[in-house]
């Protein structure tokens, strides 16, 4: 990972299709995640999560490293790296495996997991996670942790993604050509959720809606575990481009009136307000009304939640969300959209913000750095799980020295 004297470091990094961020984060000795370093650069060479120019990302990417290493006085030497594009597919899988001993091991737990991803994934696909749902254990079912229970048989249902790995290739080259390692590549929406969800909206049912510039990320939770994940290929810079068209004004004008004075619902905004709008070719600036712009941005932001909407009803679902949607990324922080969403989808409604972090945390109170910050919060857990596992092995490997010490000293 990243090295800097004896600190603790680990780094995110978000390829978004309109900005990059890099992310460093320091684990205190207390176990928290404390927020030293930011950097962003505006996204060159992306689209709808793939790579179009990878010059292009690799010259973004760099410069938002450069940044983060700058603020956080460290080498950044590898990433926890986010993935998302219309590509990325779910399944549910089970797997069944009996008992070695009379109660169950951490070792079952292993082998029943590895027997639930077995299935058969083309060679243009990659596995990208295995997420344990719910244990069962003969007759009992919905166990969360079956270690050290007694039966004679155990089942697992897990939640599968993959990606292609085409894709996946290309966004790794990108950051392999910044001289930086990968460490692991997470699932967006994944690692969003990671940022801005609480367990008991977990255990509750809830599905996290992130928003981005290219795509819309979702993935839904009920009863503690992740059930459903997709990717919709269409997101704000709809909104960006239906702006420039009606409103005649070259795309990045457009963009800053979209987060200046853009509202998703045209009741929130009087006809008396109006705004300045740069035009092209030299021409002067035109003063249109707020409401008017309102006007082109509501039936595009119809138009995304009723996708989310479908995509929520198809995966059967939608009775089990009691806690509601949870809106992140750039895209759901205009004024009005979760009160539009909650008039579409017909339940609560909150904007998400990255939160279990200290540090510098006024640089990433966004809902746009949400699956950035969930990059973080993912490797932290990683690493913890890596320092334990490892402090297992250690305490097995005294024991067996003092039982060798033990043997030569008595023979």
């Amino acid at each position: 990972m990243t090295k800097s004297l004896d600190r603790d470091l680990i780094v995110g990094l978000d390829i978004g299709t309109s900005q990059i961020k890099a992310v460093v984060g320091e684990i205190t000795a207390d176990n928290q995640l404390a927020i030293v370093g930011v950097g962003t650069h505006i996204a060159r060479g992306m689209d709808k999560g793939g790579v179009n120019d990878l010059n292009l990302v690799v010259q973004s990417v760099q410069r938002a490293i450069d940044e983060a290493e700058l603020m956080a006085d460290c080498r950044v030497s590898s990433v926890y790296l986010g993935i998302t594009g219309k590509h990325i597919r779910c399944q549910n899988e089970s797997g069944m495996v009996p008992i070695n001993d009379t109660e169950v091991t951490a070792d079952d737990v292993a082998n029943v997991i590895h027997a639930a991803k077995s299935v058969p994934i083309s060679a243009e696909r990659r596995l990208l996670h295995v997420l344990p749902q719910e244990f069962s254990v003969d007759m009992q079912e919905g166990i969360k942790s079956p270690i050290g229970m007694s039966g004679v048989r155990m089942e697992a249902k897990a939640h599968i993604v993959t990606c292609a790995n085409d894709m996946a290739k290309n966004i790794e080259k990108c950051v392999e050509r910044c001289s930086l390692q990968v460490d692991q590549l997470i699932f967006s929406a994944l690692a969003s959720s990671f940022a801005v969800l609480t367990d008991d909206e977990k255990e509750l049912g809830v599905c996290v809606v992130d928003m981005g510039g290219g795509t819309i990320d979702i993935a839904i939770y009920t009863n503690g575990a992740l059930r459903h994940t997709a990717v919709i290929p269409v997101a704000g810079n709809q909104v960006t481009s239906d702006i420039a068209k009606i409103f005649r004004t070259p795309i990045g004008h457009a963009e800053d009136i979209k987060i200046q004075y853009a509202c998703a619902l045209r009741s929130m905004v009087g006809k008396e307000e109006s705004i300045e709008v740069p035009s092209v070719g030299g021409r002067p600036a035109r003063s249109m009304s707020r409401h008017t712009l309102a006007e082109v941005v509501e039936p595009r932001y119809q138009e995304l939640f009723e996708l989310v909407l479908e995509e929520i009803r198809a995966s059967g679902l939608e009775e089990q969300i009691a806690a509601g949607v949870v809106l992140t990324g750039g895209t759901a922080k205009m004024e009005g959209a979760v009160e539009f969403a909650e008039d579409i989808f017909q339940m609560p409604v909150r904007l998400g913000y990255p939160a279990h972090i200290t540090g510098l945390t006024h640089y990433v109170q966004d809902p746009s750095y949400a699956s950035v910050v969930g990059l973080l919060l993912y490797g932290k857990d990683v690493r913890t799980q890596q320092k334990k596992a490892a402090v297992a092995r250690e305490s097995v490997g005294g024991f067996l020295k003092k039982v060798t010490s033990w043997f030569k000293g008595e023979f």
